[in-house]
C-alpha cells in the first residue's frame, strides 16, 4: 500500500469510501477478465468460428443498448452503492452457474451467449453506475488523480485478469468461472462499505421521453464532450482486435491458453504504465492535442499488430495500444465528471458507457465479421488505418478538441 501512496501525491488513497470504491471496481474487474478469457476460449475451442467469437460481443452489446436509458434514470433515483451491489451479486452467481455447467459438461455456444448476454446486462448497469458515484466520494481537485489511479489500478486488474483466466482455464476449466464467483462476492462486500463525501441529490424528475434522452440532449449540447466521447468510440470500434486474439493466439502466432492470456494482459500493461504516469504527473496543458495524438498512435500500433507474425513484436504492439488508449480514457472520464451536474451523471455516464460498449462489443461483432470475410490480419489493417483516418477527420469536424487546455475542475 506504501508503493501505491506513493503513486498518489495528492493523497486521494486516504480519502475516506475510495480505497473502498476501488477495490470493488478491481475485483469485479479480475473477475469480468478471467470469465471473458475463458469464455472466448471455450466457444473458440468448441466452434472454431470467428463467426462465434464476433456473436459474444455482440450478445455483450444489445443488452447494453436495450437498457441504456434506464440504467440512466435508475442510477439517477437510487442508491448508487445499492445498484452496485445487486449487479456484482448477478455476476457472481452467473459465474457459479458457469462453473457448475462446465464441471458437469452440459455447457455449449448457446449456453456461453446466454451467460454473456447476463453479464452484459450486469454490467450495463454497474459500470455507469459505479462511474457516476466517483465525483461523490472525491472532491473536483482530485478528480483527475483519483480517475487515473484508479485507472491504473483497474489496468492492473487487466492484468491478472486474462493471465488468471487463461492459466486456470488450462489447470482445470471449471477453475476460472468458480475463482470468478468469489472475487465477485469480494467486490460486492466492499461496495456496500463505500462511504460517500456528498449524498447524491436524488432525481424526482418525472419519467418522460424528453427525461430518458436527457443524457444525448446534454452530451449534443457540448461539443467537446460529443467529440472525445464520439472519438473513443470510433476510434476502438474500427481499431478493436480483442475479439480475435483467440485467432491470433491459436492460428497465427501458435500459442496456447497461456499466449492468449499474455494477449489480453498485454494492452493492460501499457495502460497500467500509462496511468501510474498520468496519476503522478497529470496532464495540464494541451490535453485536447494530447489526446487525439494518442488515439493516431493507437491505430499505427493496431496495424503494427495485425502484421506480426512473432508474439514479442505483437505483445510491444499491445502494449502501446493499451498506453496510448489510456490517454483518451482519462481525457474522456474528467471531462465527462466534470461538465455533467450530479443528478445528470447516471443519465450521462450510461450514455458514456453506451458509447464505450458500442466501440468494444460492436467492435468485437464487427471484427469477428470482418474476420470471416477477409481473415484476421486484414481485418486488423483495415481497422488501424480507419481509427487513423477517424482521428484526422475529428480534428476538422470538433476543431473545440484542439483546444482544450486542462482538466481542473
Amino acid at each position: 500500500m506504501d508503493t501505491l501512496q506513493n503513486l498518489d501525491r495528492p493523497g486521494v488513497l486516504g480519502h475516506p469510501g475510495y480505497r473502498s470504491f476501488v477495490a470493488s471496481r478491481v475485483f469485479s474487474s479480475i473477475g469480468f477478465q478471467s470469465v471473458t478469457v475463458a469464455m472466448g476460449w471455450m466457444i473458440y475451442d468448441q466452434t472454431h468460428s470467428a463467426f462465434y467469437l464476433g456473436l459474444v460481443g455482440l450478445c455483450q452489446f444489445l443488452p447494453m443498448v436495450i437498457l441504456t436509458f434506464v440504467v440512466g434514470h435508475v442510477a439517477d433515483r437510487f442508491d448508487r452503492r445499492r445498484i452496485g451491489l445487486a449487479c456484482q451479486l448477478v455476476e457472481a452467481l452467473t459465474a457459479l452457474v458457469l462453473a457448475v455447467a462446465v464441471w458437469q459438461h452440459w455447457i455449449g455456444p448457446a449456453g456461453i451467449l446466454a451467460a454473456v448476454a447476463v453479464m452484459g446486462a450486469a454490467t450495463a448497469f454497474e459500470r455507469p453506475t459505479m462511474a457516476a458515484l466517483l465525483p461523490n466520494i472525491v472532491p473536483p481537485s482530485l478528480l483527475q488523480v483519483a480517475i487515473a489511479t484508479s485507472t491504473s489500478m483497474m489496468q492492473t486488474a487487466f492484468i491478472i485478469g486474462p493471465s488468471l483466466g487463461g492459466l486456470l482455464y488450462g489447470l482445470n476449466p471449471v477453475a476460472p468461472f468458480a475463482v470468478s464467483a468469489m472475487l465477485y462476492v469480494i467486490a460486492s462486500s466492499n461496495v456496500i462499505s463505500i462511504r460517500v463525501e456528498r449524498e447524491q441529490p436524488s432525481s424526482r424528475e418525472p419519467v418522460t421521453l424528453s427525461s430518458v434522452f436527457a443524457g444525448v440532449s446534454f452530451i449534443k449540447s457540448r461539443p467537446v464532450m460529443l467529440g472525445t466521447i464520439s472519438l473513443d468510440l470510433f476510434a476502438v470500434l474500427l481499431g478493436g482486435a480483442t475479439a480475435l486474439l483467440p485467432i491470433f493466439a491459436r492460428d497465427i502466432l501458435h500459442a496456447g491458453p497461456w499466449g492468449l492470456g499474455l494477449l489480453r494482459a498485454s494492452p493492460a500493461i501499457g495502460a497500467l504504465v500509462m496511468s501510474i504516469w498520468l496519476a503522478r504527473r497529470p496532464l495540464q496543458t494541451d490535453v485536447g492535442k494530447k489526446m487525439l495524438f494518442a488515439v493516431l498512435i493507437f491505430g499505427v500500433a493496431t496495424v503494427v499488430f495485425a502484421l506480426s507474425s512473432n508474439i514479442l513484436l505483437s505483445v510491444a504492439a499491445l502494449f502501446v495500444v493499451g498506453a496510448s488508449d489510456t490517454v483518451s480514457v482519462v481525457v474522456r472520464s474528467s471531462l465527462v465528471q466534470l461538465l455533467t451536474p450530479d443528478a445528470m451523471r447516471g443519465r450521462v455516464n450510461a450514455v458514456n458507457s453506451l458509447f464505450i460498449g458500442t466501440s468494444n462489443q460492436l467492435g468485437e461483432f464487427e471484427s469477428g465479421m470482418l474476420a470471416s470475410a477477409l481473415g484476421p490480419v486484414l481485418t486488423g489493417i483495415v481497422g488501424g488505418v480507419g481509427t487513423i483516418v477517424v482521428v484526422l477527420l475529428w480534428m476538422r469536424l470538433f476543431p473545440d478538441l484542439t483546444r482544450v487546455k486542462t482538466l481542473k475542475g
